[in-house]
């Protein structure tokens, strides 16, 4: 078959720059460009960094690069802004992009267009083209609440959700679905493997004694950072618990400090030493912070869809504290993970559970022995199987 897929408009494809969408996009172009399944191309931002990415040279996955950030990219995404009047689906730089796209896409003849993450985009191209439209939700886009809810839905041919709770989701709009389809993210775990890489907490400036806390992702109020500095200062009569704070603010490469992260900083000021904000650090060098890590704290609180971390972590046989919330619980169990409720509760919660894995190294190894053993459900070409199998299964 011939595919378009429509990237989100925000980084580009291959994963350059990181985001948890574009690597999942990367690793189904990897098994297709393998087996030689289908025809792909790819509307991906232009960024240098992708120049001279092997993937490029694929012969069944081609790519088509749209200028979003020169200045002459910037003025005619001005122009376009006062041409639309200033009304758009998302922001007048992703919109610009999908116009551009779907310039290129119209004159094609395609079978399938996939909208990663974009579902709204259907209400444009419904009727231009006679492609088939499959949704890829990573997150909450879809339900009976989203505006237009329902002629979204039923633009669709098939809808691949990353999890039972986003596939929940968009069935509020229709108790009968059969277009939703649930398949898990995956993760390479060759990269992501005790095994695959040597670090010792030395590198970072740790003592060995140390007992290292990882929390990595987007640094905002919805992954319950916040929360997680708070119950590191009730543990102040610990000097030897740590915490690695991984990532930046927004996605990519950039570690612009915003309001959010001032303040945490601040909240932080007082066990500072005992504190490392890392910022940005690019996606193949952090199994290394993981590896030296004791136990990983994914504590978001808000209904987070599947998030890679919990897997990344999960492959690298650490023990886990996280919540009951979104997808999370899909991804792990109560013999690997401490799940938490996001409730008045959740910062006492959180420092008991760290202190409770802290004084049991017995409990600690159990629960990393059953990380690595359930880690095998989420590979990379599990994912990418199943991705391309609700595809075939779903639009013949």
């Amino acid at each position: 078959m011939k595919i378009a897929i429509l990237t989100s408009g925000i980084l580009p494809v291959p994963a350059a720059q990181g985001g948890a969408v574009e690597n999942l996009i990367d690793f189904y172009l990897e098994y297709n460009n393998r087996h030689q399944l289908h025809d792909i191309t790819v509307y991906s931002v232009w960024n240098s960094k992708v120049k001279n990415h092997p993937a490029l040279k694929s012969q069944t996955n081609h790519y088509y690069y749209i200028d979003n950030d020169s200045w002459v990219a910037k003025l005619r995404k001005r122009l376009y802004l006062r041409r639309a009047g200033g009304k758009e689906m998302h922001h007048y730089s992703i919109e610009y992009f999908f116009e551009q796209a779907f310039k290129h896409i119209c004159q094609c003849n395609y079978d399938i267009i996939i909208l990663e993450n974009r579902p709204a985009y259907s209400l444009k191209l419904t009727g231009k083209t006679k492609a088939k439209l499959l949704y890829h939700l990573h997150n909450e886009k879809l339900d009976n609440q989203s505006s237009q809810g329902t002629l979204i839905y039923h633009s669709a041919d098939r809808i691949i959700c990353v999890s039972d709770y986003i596939t929940s989701c968009v069935r509020t709009i229709n108790p009968n679905d059969r277009k939703c389809i649930t398949v898990h993210n995956g993760i390479d775990l060759k990269t992501f493997s005790p095994n695959s890489i040597s670090a010792c907490k030395t590198d970072i400036g740790m003592n060995d004694n140390d007992f290292i806390l990882i929390f990595s992702g987007r640094v905002n109020k919805e992954k319950g950072i916040l929360e997680l500095i708070q119950a590191m200062c009730q543990l102040e009569g610990y000097p030897n618990i740590k915490l690695l704070v991984i990532g930046s603010s927004f996605y990519g490469n950039t570690n612009k400090e915003d309001n959010f992260i001032r303040s945490l900083k601040e909240q932080a000021a007082k066990i500072q030493d005992r504190i490392l904000f890392t910022g940005f650090i690019p996606y193949n060098k952090i199994p290394k912070y993981l590896k030296i890590s004791d136990l990983a704290v994914i504590p978001s609180n808000w209904d987070d869809p599947f998030p890679t971390t919990v897997l990344e972590a999960q492959a690298m046989g650490l023990p886990i504290i996280t919540t009951r919330r979104g997808g999370i619980p899909e991804e792990v169990t109560e013999e690997n993970a401490i799940l938490l409720n996001t409730d008045e509760h959740f910062v006492d919660n959180l420092a008991d559970a760290i202190l409770d894995l802290y004084h049991h190294p017995e409990k600690r190894k159990k629960m990393a022995e059953t990380s690595l053993e359930r880690s095998k459900l989420f590979d990379k070409e599990t994912y990418a199987r199943n991705f391309f199998k609700a595809l075939e299964d779903g639009l013949q």
